[in-house]
């Protein structure tokens, strides 16, 4: 048998190596109190923290837009929405109870909200309400304590001063959808995340790069029901917690005169059109409206359900911005691009003269003048002047398609003007090629017959209009349209400039371009001219007035009433014009869709926004040009007097055309 001593040497292995073991796990023990506490101990102690903070992210405040004469047309605003934390519900129905008669809101329309945000994490806050009012605020702040984790987020909306005037121009911003993620990520290498606010159209879009700013975070300080109790700030017991201030964007200077635009807006009222206005030297946008428009602020302000069924249902589209997303046929407005190729090209000058007696015979086809029984025998500034068809028809049997589509494209038809907006059309100004690519069939003359006066194939925006009337202004230069003067920073750095940029130089003789522009003076100022009756006063316009057939008419319904046929049937009105006529600065464009005539429907509007202009900017010329219309006034009432004859206005009002 073993003694005592035996039995404990037998025992001593096991012992030593229990022994061991323990030692091993102090050791283990305090290795890993040393790394928690010594190694990571900051690292954790910071963690432990934040355990009682919560991290807000500051959006940063959109760039401010102002127009070229400092208006403030675009700023921020703020927006209060109602979020609750999940982790912090401790009676779901007690809380949507309490919701339900705080924000106004159906308890089944909060559970719904809720449920679908159930497999996110249970710390991220979900938005129950956004922009939620003023008093709901300060019920959810002062009652908190009673409802576990919810809380009131501030986000900044936008906000547009001019409300639906710049609608289609600046545009609009709203969350970025999931689809979008991937393309605006890789277009602007910025790391967007769901719940961003993103330009999606206009001004808004094109920019958003320069408009947008760089978002920051803040720490509060919570309680165990998520409560919110104090922003942190300079507090020891919370060092090494920095908040990151937001970084504002950089703010615009635009081409746009605030007043023009309201003018144009107010002078479209009730209509369904555009009005373009453009700086002949500059290719400067001075105003550029669209009728039926919408609110951009109540995008970025949580768009109601009803507003947006009211848009997209509305037939006349009051999202599509009409000065650039939609072309028409010009009319008789292209008439003058039909001149200014017939005189370049030789084929007619300023003897040439055709008898209209109000049709025009084209093998067995017959074309007819807009004016019934004709024009008499015209030259090519009577044929501006008072919109002759058959002149033009003459011109149409002489004038090969492809030579008037040369001219067109030189004149910035037919293809994007480069203004930066989205979604602008081409137009078209078709060619032989075209339509046999097209419709596999050749060119007819009879097409081209319609083509000189802006019809058959022939699509143009109202912003092309614009842009090639101030060719014929400024006598040869195309510029590239252009909204932006100017980018600078909060603290008044300039950022980037924008300036003229001359696309190309348009050739035109000076006999050609002088037979052209006294043609559209006479349209104008000459008391046979289609656009007489709205010449205005002290302006010195020249123009061209368009009537464009929407559906092909047959000859009894082409001299009826346009007014008392259907809205949809009835012609587009259009006009454009420059001023003023000796110093020319401005051009615009206005096209009015099924306003029948485009001396009635268009030219006042056009005329409006001129003077506008003129009153603003060109003051002294305009009261000059004022006196001297009274000087001549007198002068003719001087000598009708000695001939005893009294002065007569015409009697049957503007012209169809």
């Amino acid at each position: 048998m073993f003694n005592q001593e035996d039995l404990v040497k037998s025992h001593k292995p096991r012992a030593d190596l229990l022994g061991n073991m323990v030692v091993f796990a102090f050791a283990v023990v305090l290795a890993r109190l040393w790394y928690l506490q010594i190694y990571r101990g900051d690292l954790l102690y910071r963690f432990s923290l934040e355990n009682r903070l919560r991290k807000e992210n500051v959006e940063a405040p959109r760039g401010l837009i102002f127009s070229r004469n400092n208006d403030l047309l675009v700023f921020n605003t703020p927006r209060f929405d109602a979020v609750l934390v999940p982790q912090y519900i401790s009676n779901e129905e007690q809380t949507i109870a309490k919701l339900s008669q705080i924000l106004s809101m159906n308890p089944a329309e909060i559970k719904k909200i809720l449920q679908k945000s159930s497999r996110q994490a249970q710390y991220l806050p979900i938005t129950i309400k956004k922009n939620i009012s003023h008093t709901e605020v300060a019920i959810i702040e002062t009652e908190h304590s009673k409802i576990p984790g919810i809380s009131v987020q501030t986000f900044i909306g936008r906000d547009y001063a001019d409300k639906e005037i710049g609608g289609h121009l600046f545009g609009y911003i709203s969350e970025i959808s999931q689809q979008q993620l991937p393309k605006y990520i890789n277009r602007d290498k910025i790391k967007y995340k769901q719940g961003d606010f993103i330009g999606q159209s206009g001004i808004e879009e094109q920019f958003d790069k320069y408009l947008r700013g760089v978002d920051g975070y803040l720490f509060m300080e919570v309680d165990a029901m998520g409560a919110l109790k104090r922003l942190i700030r300079d507090d020891a017991l919370f060092q090494g917690i920095d908040n990151k201030p937001a970084i504002s964007g950089n703010n615009m200077r635009l081409t746009i005169d605030r007043e023009m635009q309201t003018t144009a807006y107010n002078a479209l009222e009730g209509k369904a059109g555009s009005v373009v206005a453009i700086d002949v030297n500059s290719g400067e946008i001075l105003a550029m409206v669209a009728r039926p428009s919408f609110d951009p602020s109540k995008f970025s302000m949580s768009l109601s359900s009803d507003y947006w069924s009211s848009l997209v249902s509305d037939d006349k589209n009051p999202l599509r911005d009409r000065s650039i997303q939609e072309h028409y046929p010009p009319g008789s407005t292209f008439k003058t691009i039909t001149a200014i190729a017939a005189l370049e090209e030789g084929l007619i000058n300023e003897s040439t003269t055709v008898a209209c007696n109000g049709t025009f015979k084209l093998g067995k086809r017959v074309f007819h003048c807009w004016k019934k029984h004709g024009h008499g025998v015209v030259d090519i500034h009577r044929a501006i002047k008072e919109s002759c068809d058959v002149f033009f028809y003459k011109i149409g049997t002489m004038l090969d398609i492809n030579i008037l589509a040369k001219y067109a494209n030189m004149m910035g038809f037919g293809r994007r003007s480069g203004i930066t907006l989205s979604n602008e059309r081409n137009g078209l100004i078709p060619t032989r090629e075209w339509k046999v690519q097209k419709n596999g069939q050749e060119w007819q003359l009879g097409e081209t017959l319609m083509s000189v006066i802006g019809q058959s194939y022939v699509l143009v925006t109202t912003l092309q209009m614009a842009q090639a009337y101030a060719i014929i202004a400024n006598g040869n230069s195309l510029y590239r349209p252009h909204l932006v003067k100017e980018i600078f920073s909060n603290d008044g750095r300039i950022l980037a400039k924008f300036g003229a940029e001359k696309v190309a130089e348009v050739k035109l003789s000076e006999k050609t371009l002088r037979l052209v522009r006294d043609g559209l003076y006479g349209v104008v100022n000459e008391r046979s001219g289609t656009a007489w009756w709205f010449k205005g006063s002290g302006i010195r316009m020249s123009g061209k007035t368009g009537t464009a057939q929407v559906i092909r008419m047959s000859a009894e319904k082409l001299f009826a009433k346009c007014e008392e046929s259907d809205y949809k049937s009835r012609n587009h009105g259009l006009f454009v014009a420059y001023a003023p006529k000796d110093d020319p600065q401005i051009a615009v464009a206005s096209i009015i869709e099924h306003g029948c005539h485009g001396s009635s429907a268009a030219a006042p509007i056009v005329r409006d926004v001129i003077t506008t202009y003129m009153k603003k900017y060109r003051p002294e010329q305009m009261e000059k040009y004022i006196a001297e219309e009274r000087a001549e006034q007198a002068r003719l009432r001087k000598a009708m007097a000695a001939e005893n004859k009294t002065e007569t206005a015409p009697v049957d009002g503007p012209d169809d055309e």
